[in-house]
């Protein structure tokens, strides 16, 4: 196998890297449980890493991208997945990649309130089994790959879910006070694409998430403007409660958000249809 890219896990944003990565002249070798959805030119390979091992003997990757996804959102399908199924990927691999970048979630932070804004030293504070999971993945990727990278992402949008869209059209926005952190899946698989690339060697951790943090009154407000819904009832910042997140230390590596907040990422008319 000639791939020098291994995907572990090729859902919307695991084909998204690799797609990046085609396009800068790498061979792209894709695990899913359906290869069939892997697209062209990565090349895909049917695996179900929750009932055991994959063969992966013939494969010696330069770059390693763990982007996989778990359902139903329990802490068995977690542990099973991102744990377990992760695991056994990396430990069948008969050499070690050059670097190795973990998709994880900024979910290991909870949804306590803290005071300010939290940045990579803030410590893991999971507020369920699937978080917990997630910080179990963490170590375990570090145990296995020491030199690898856990990249911590926030709410991701502009994939194929219209949920929150949903939420604006429907009057279901019943926490306007609340702050939210997201990136837009296009900025995402680029952070991980450029941590792969970049020059300098990339740190241990950092979060992936957008510019500026936003109470999600002030998101459905704009959003509502943009579908001729009804508006929202307003954010407060003075009762602003949950977690804002800081990209400061993945911005000094030379990465910068297209969209820089949810104005431009939900600007385009393609995305409230």
């Amino acid at each position: 196998m000639t791939a020098d890219v291994l995907l572990v896990g090729a859902g919307d944003l695991g084909a998204a890297v690799g797609l990046r990565l085609a396009a800068l002249g790498h061979d792209v070798l894709a695990l899913r449980r359906n290869a069939s959805a892997v697209p062209s030119p990565l090349v895909g390979r049917s695996v179900d890493l929750t009932a055991g091992p994959p063969d992966l003997s013939d494969v010696r990757p330069r770059f390693v991208v763990v982007a996989l996804t778990a359902r139903p959102r329990t802490e068995e399908a977690y542990r099973a997945t991102y744990v377990d199924g992760m695991a056994r990927a990396l430990d069948a691999l008969p050499v070690a990649p050059e670097r190795a970048v973990l998709v994880s979630s900024t979910a290991v932070h909870g949804s306590s309130d803290r005071p300010g804004v939290q940045d990579e030293t803030a410590a893991p504070d999971p507020s369920d089994g699937p978080g917990r999971m997630l910080v179990a993945a963490e170590e375990t990727f570090h145990e296995r790959l020491p030199h690898g990278t856990v990249l911590r992402l926030s709410g991701l949008y502009g994939g194929s879910s219209t949920r929150l869209l949903d939420m604006v059209r429907e009057g279901r926005v019943s926490d306007p006070h609340r702050w939210t952190n997201r990136i837009h899946r296009e900025d995402a698989a680029a952070a991980v694409v450029h941590l792969l690339t970049m020059t300098d060697e990339p740190e241990r951790l950092y979060l992936g998430t957008d510019d500026v943090p936003a109470q999600m009154g002030d998101v459905a407000a704009f959003l509502a403007e943009q579908l001729g819904a009804p508006a929202p009832p307003p954010a407060d910042v003075a009762q602003g409660h949950g977690k804002r997140l800081s990209n400061a230390r993945l911005r000094s590596t030379g990465w910068a958000p297209s969209r820089p907040s949810y104005r431009e990422g939900y600007a385009n008319p393609e995305m409230v249809e």
